[in-house]
């Protein structure tokens, strides 16, 4: 009854990545699960992340840590974007961490209640996002949440080259470096590394790392890590078009001669973005072009010759791994990491696929209440 689109996750890389990084970095992980666990399913992310040995879960807003709370994790939580003052006491509540990023934040957060309040201070070291930007300023709003009972047990930042310039991050560790000594506080979290910095980046300082897009294999600089995602779909028309006619929005393409042309389950809102336009996929057993615009729910592509209609096309996986996916689409942009597939527009549960050992992990959402939702915290 569904579209014949659909992602495969094998669970089971997943959690060896984590466990790659944690042996790796040295390092309690902090699984990063924003959007959905980066579309593949929050809770079977979140199960699996546990099962590695993850201590805490991170997410970009309060709805999505709440909507954890809600599905049955108990864990340690942290937001890692902006939170309203209004939520601050439904959080306290919740057991759920914030970030501190300024001032003048701090001081509204302080005259709100909220006792036991978890806190994250974030710091600025270059990336001009959110966070603190002088370490003094840092070390007062410290003061300043104590004394209204609030609970301060991170300090943060975000380096924002890691995959592209050793020395920027250099140069940010060594400012957030700063920000920690001046603090001059017993920080239960310290932490600075994302996903790529956990794997090529080592400091005597942090004693966590975030891990987001590692967990599905993705990584610039290190090649030791398992791919967790396939994404399928299938041919739904095949047809010969004549030579010189055109395929797609915009016209964009035309035939070079009389050529098998085959209509795809796929297109913009599942997150194969236009970008994919000349890229190849999979299908029966050799690699064929996307050609024309990618379209909203459908796709073409070139055939070498027909096939049979339901015939199942790789967009990537055994054959053609998310990160090769994402370097050749990158080749024709200047962004590099998801300039090829926006993950978080698949979020329809009945096509996602999750495996462990190539065998159907459980149906979705049946299991999860079955798992110990708390999260290992020594730190």
């Amino acid at each position: 009854m569904y579209r014949k689109t659909w992602m495969e996750i094998d669970l089971g890389s997943i959690e060896e990545n984590i466990r790659t990084a944690k042996r790796v970095s040295g390092k309690q992980i902090i699984a990063v699960v924003k959007a959905d666990g980066y579309g593949v399913g929050d809770m079977a992310v979140v199960s699996t992340a546990l099962n590695a040995g993850a201590c805490m879960m991170a997410v970009s807003s309060c709805e999505e840590a709440l909507i954890l709370r809600n599905k049955g994790y108990t864990g340690e939580c942290l937001i890692l974007g902006h939170t309203d003052i209004e939520d601050l006491p439904v959080l306290a509540k919740e057991g759920i961490a914030v970030p501190a990023y300024s001032g003048s934040w701090v001081k509204k957060a302080a005259e709100t209640d909220c006792p036991g309040l978890k806190v994250h201070m974030a710091a600025d070291t270059g990336m001009n996002r959110i966070g603190f930007r002088e370490p003094e300023e840092l070390k007062e709003s410290i003061q300043l949440l104590q004394n209204s009972q609030c609970n301060v047990e991170g300090i943060f930042t975000h380096f924002c080259c890691a995959d592209s310039d050793a020395q920027f991050t250099e140069r940010q560790f060594q400012q957030f470096a700063e920000f920690v000594r001046t603090a001059d506080f017993p920080f239960r979290y310290i932490h600075c590394d994302n996903s790529e910095a956990t794997l090529s980046f080592s400091d005597p300082l942090s004693n966590t790392c975030r891990f987001g897009m590692g967990m599905y294999g993705i990584s610039d600089t290190y090649r030791g890590l398992s791919h967790a995602a396939a994404l399928y779909s299938t041919v739904f028309l095949v047809k010969q078009v004549k030579k010189g006619e055109s395929i797609g929005y915009g016209a964009t393409y035309r035939t070079a001669e009389d050529e098998w042309i085959a209509t795809i389950s796929i297109g913009y809102a599942d997150g194969l973005i236009r970008k994919n336009q000349g890229r190849y996929v999979y299908v029966d057993g050799e690699y064929v072009p996307i050609v024309g615009r990618v379209c909203m729910d459908q796709t073409m592509i070139r055939l070498n010759h027909p096939v049979e209609e339901g015939t199942k096309v790789e967009i990537f996986g055994p054959h053609s791994g998310l990160p090769v996916f994402i370097c050749e689409t990158a080749s024709r942009s200047a962004n590099a990491t998801a300039v090829c597939w926006n993950p978080t527009s698949m979020q329809n549960e009945q096509n996602r696929i999750h495996r462990r050992a190539g065998k159907p992990a459980f149906p979705y959402g049946s299991q999860y209440e079955k798992t110990d939702h708390s999260a290992e915290t020594d730190v």
